[in-house]
């Protein structure tokens, strides 16, 4: 029985003795697979660093300070959508000058109908741009997985030609004349499998994260419109401190 260092031994001979066509299509499914595997781990951390970020600003969020402190903390949290929608909130509404003190100091009464409907606005809009800061390089993942298989495929053929070809010039059917033909074509074929699966099972990961993230952003962007409509309730004769 062959030991796994003769298959290897194998496998990369065979690799060394193809033909200009099928080491062209070994080395692009290679490069693909370098890439794609890079964006998964880069993806990975990206999406650990949210996580951890999120948590962290809604703890302060949570904690009822003054606008003005967690708009500085949420400055500090790149990573969490989260904090960008409240960032990107604050400064719409502090933005414009005969509303910057409902933002900055503690008032009894929330935003009116218009005041409200342009921190939506910017709401929406940090929004779309945090979904599209989460897909980055998706689409790539997205490409590796559907042409890859196909990208192999060609190799597969190109080596069943190649095989049929030494049958035609050597006139036998022989293992030793079909052989490397047949040999280059599954190569092919496994490397396009290599390069396919993680990157689908990737791809499809992520994608299940992005929209996590954009319900996550939802939900909260709802919370900040419902606590920026209704007034501030006094405590001990003072207006409390205000949600945004």
């Amino acid at each position: 029985m062959p030991t796994a260092d003769t298959l290897n031994t194998g496998i990369l001979d065979i690799v060394l003795h193809a033909g200009l066509i099928a080491k062209a299509i070994l080395v692009i499914l290679l490069l693909f697979s370098i890439v794609s595997w890079a964006l998964i781990l880069d993806k990975w951390w990206q999406f650990r660093r949210v996580r951890s970020q999120t948590l962290g600003f809604l703890r302060i969020f949570r904690e009822g300070r003054r606008s003005s402190a967690v708009y500085a903390a949420a400055r500090k949290y790149r990573e969490s959508p989260l904090a960008h929608l409240y960032v990107a909130a604050y400064q719409e509404v502090a933005g414009v000058p005969e509303v910057a003190d409902v933002v900055l100091d503690d008032v009894d009464e929330g935003l009116g109908g218009e005041r409200l409907e342009q921190a939506n606005r910017a709401l929406r809009r940090a929004s779309t741009l945090e979904v599209a800061r989460l897909e980055r390089y998706l689409p790539f993942l997205a490409t590796t997985a559907s042409a890859t298989p196909f990208i192999g495929l060609f190799g597969t053929v190109w080596g069943i030609i190649t095989a049929f070809h030494g049958i035609g010039l050597q006139g036998s059917a022989s293992l030793a004349v079909v052989a490397p033909g047949i040999s280059e074509a599954l190569i092919a074929t496994a490397f396009g499998l290599g390069a396919a699966i993680p990157a689908v099972v990737g791809y499809n990961y992520f994608v299940n994260r992005v929209k996590h993230w954009a319900a996550e952003m939802e939900g909260f962007a709802l919370d900040l419109l419902n606590v920026l409509s209704r007034p501030a309730p006094k405590i001990a004769g003072r207006p409390a401190k205000d949600g945004l």
